[in-house]
């Protein structure tokens, strides 16, 4: 009896033993669910996200200069002669400030192109529907309508923008409805509407002289507009109040939905949580600008290849003029080709910026990759993006729920099918005579992301895949994120202002953002003609290079923060207004009288005919404004007098030494007293 009851018990032991390790097994397993789903390493079906970096930043802790400290007001300090100048696109004099209940009809709008050609169009869509006092139907973006592979939870227009936002803000200036009623809606399919593909920058008498009458017969038409507009950019002064809603549209109006601007904010603390300043750079390396303006030899290998395929494209279309085969050294020396993350590398190691300072690169897309941004990472340590700054699982939380897409690549046929096959072909009969043309070779994936094999083989682009849909379509959502990060960055330095068509880019509707939003933050606007001149002198003796060198580099980036906005207001300007929204949305709260006495005569009269005549700000606005006294330092004393970068492209290796005591490689004080003196006195060091 003694035998059977200690069987029993250790048989119930064992049971509870088993119990407890199937717990801590399923315990075990849910917790790996966890770290795979909220990691950044975990599983996804579909990663579309390109990491441009495999890199992290350091975000050493570094002594950084004081904010009074002559050094940072020189790097990082807004410009005092922009510090009056405020946004403000509110209407002014005879504007009715609710649209009319009797509307001419309804607007449909269908919009093409990248991520600053729709939010140009919608802002113009939005000013030609209060010009005709008509009903704007919310656009419908094409990019991501045509987008089969991505998630159904965001549709159209709330695939990238808050469709409630954008609704409730035009409330007193525009009649939005989310879609068409029945009747028009059902006419639409069977396509018997009236449609206008507006040419690019239509005139204000296009749309009342011939898209009003048919307006007002049929209550309806629609828009097709691509090219990043359909309104000119410069209005005659009687539509500036168009102008002033274009900037309510573009700054107030369009907000990012939920999930894009929550990760923006986001990734905008991460780069702040060092408590640093930072740079956010645009290289404007796009294949479409490459191929456009002929800068195909600033690449090598398979990448000029494809740029000249692109270019070869485009001449077919018409959408290029010229000759296939450019001169692009010629190009470039006439700044019209884009300035080289190397080169904008040398010329804020040149302005004095350490090697340490962190530096946040934007654009959807930046042609060559990782290979053309390695000589920018050499030169700074903490060059991010945004595929850096967040984990997988956060950005496939904005693409929302996609279906796992069929994979490209051929699947390897068993023994047994081989020979089914063999066998049909044998029974097949006679061969039809001539033969039929052989099936088109498969795309596979290696030659899209590798050696691209069809650009030998045909003239025309391949047609895209739903993965690459899926990707155009993705890119809207990562130059979200972009603008976002460069508007709020504490400098901001472009690489090229021109797309794939000629036309103003991404880059310049971030500087005109910031130029509406916040005039006086650090925005540099290189002139790449003179960069490039600057680069050619000194190519041969780059790293020993001298102090007036250094100095005309320093002079130019200085005067580009000014001078910059003279060259906006005379090419950019006239081709989207959105990258130069001064005078028209913008006020200042000084007098302009008071301000010209005060000011050296040359300076002022530079500063209006860049910004143009500006109305004075209200006086509620004037309260707690910036005080514009020039004080004891000057600014080209500073530029010239620093010598941070005497060490061009010195810098810490490993994580310690003399040289991160230096500052990466910088003087001891007293040599940079000495070459400060010889440096304000126009001597030279060699």
């Amino acid at each position: 009896m003694k035998g059977e009851g200690k069987t029993v018990m250790m048989k119930s032991k064992l049971k509870w033993v088993g119990l407890v390790g199937l717990v801590l097994s399923a315990l075990s397993l849910f917790v790996h669910f966890l770290l795979a789903r909220f990691t950044e390493d975990g599983f996804s079906d579909y990663q579309a996200s390109i990491t441009i970096f495999s890199w992290r930043p350091i975000f050493e802790n570094v002594d950084i200069p004081t904010t009074q400290s002559p050094l940072y007001r020189r790097l990082w300090g807004q410009i005092r002669q922009l510090e009056s100048l405020h946004p403000r696109a509110n209407p002014r004099g005879d504007y009715a400030a609710e649209p009319s209940l009797q509307t001419n009809g309804f607007i449909f709008v269908r919009i093409q192109g990248g991520f600053h050609e729709i939010r140009n169009s919608i802002c113009d869509v939005v000013a030609v529907s209060r010009l005709l006092n008509a009903t704007l139907v919310v656009p419908e973006i094409q990019s991501t309508t045509s987008s089969k592979g991505i998630s159904s939870e965001f549709k159209s227009f709330s695939y990238l923008y808050n469709e409630e936002q954008f609704m409730t803000a035009l409330a007193k200036d525009v009649r939005v409805v989310k879609t068409l009623p029945k009747d028009l809606k059902g006419a639409r399919r069977k396509k018997k509407i009236p449609l206008f593909r507006v040419p690019h920058q239509a005139s204000p008498y296009f749309f009342l002289h011939h898209v009003l009458p048919v307006l007002n017969k049929h209550s309806v038409v629609e828009l097709v507009v691509s090219d990043g507009g359909c309104l000119q950019a410069i209005l005659a002064p009687q539509f500036e109040e168009l102008q002033r809603l274009r900037c309510r549209v573009s700054f107030d109006a369009l907000r990012f939905r939920q999930e894009v601007q929550e990760l923006a904010t986001n990734i905008l603390h991460r780069l702040r949580s060092p408590g640093r300043p930072f740079i956010a750079y645009d290289p404007g390396l796009t294949r479409d600008a490459l191929a456009y303006h002929g800068c195909a030899e600033l690449f090598q290998d398979v990448h000029s290849e494809l740029i000249q395929h692109k270019r070869a494209w485009m001449l077919k279309r018409g959408i290029v003029k010229g000759s296939l085969y450019v001169d692009s050294a010629e190009k470039r020396l006439n700044g019209s080709c884009p300035l080289m993350p190397e080169e904008i590398g040398i010329l804020l190691r040149a302005y004095g910026y350490p090697w340490d300072t962190i530096i946040y690169v934007s654009g959807g897309e930046v042609f060559g990759g990782q290979r053309t941004l390695i000589p920018l990472h050499s030169m700074f340590e903490n060059v991010v993006d945004r595929t850096s700054l967040s984990t997988s699982w956060e950005l496939n939380r904005i693409y929302g729920r996609e279906s796992s897409l069929a994979s490209d690549y051929p699947k390897k046929l068993t023994p047994v099918d081989v020979e089914l096959k063999r066998e049909a072909w044998k029974l097949a009969g006679p061969r039809p005579r001539p033969l039929p043309p052989p099936p088109a070779r498969p795309k596979y994936p290696y030659n899209i992301e590798g050696w691209w094999g069809w650009v030998a083989e045909s003239d025309n682009e391949p047609d895209s895949t739903v993965m690459e849909l899926r990707m155009n379509a993705h890119k809207l959502l990562w130059e979200a994120i972009d603008y976002v990060v460069c508007v709020e960055a504490d400098v901001f330095i472009p690489g090229f202002d021109r797309d794939g068509k000629g036309h103003p880019n991404f880059a310049t509707l971030v500087m005109g953002r910031r130029l509406y939003q916040s005039a006086a933050s650090r925005t540099y606007r290189p002139n790449r003609k003179r960069v490039v001149k600057f680069l050619e002198e000194t190519r041969d003796h780059l790293y020993q290079a001298n102090h007036t060198w250094l100095t005309s580099i320093r002079r130019h980036l200085r005067n580009s923060l000014l001078d910059g906005l003279t060259e906006a207001s005379a090419k950019s300007k006239p081709l989207s207004f959105l990258s130069h929204p001064v005078p028209e949305c913008s006020c200042s709260s000084h007098d302009p009288k008071a301000e010209s006495t005060s000011r050296p005569s040359g300076l002022s009269h530079s500063l209006h005919a860049a910004l143009g005549s500006i109305h004075r700000c209200p006086a509620w606005m004037e309260t707690g404004a910036t005080s514009l006294l020039i004080e004891k330092e000057n600014d080209e004393d500073l530029d010239e007098g620093d010598t941070s970068s005497s060490g061009l492209f010195l810098r810490g290796s490993g994580g310690g030494g003399a040289a991160h005591e230096n500052g990466g490689g910088e003087v001891s004080r007293e040599e940079a007293q000495l070459e400060d003196q010889e440096e304000l006195e126009g001597g030279e060091r060699r």
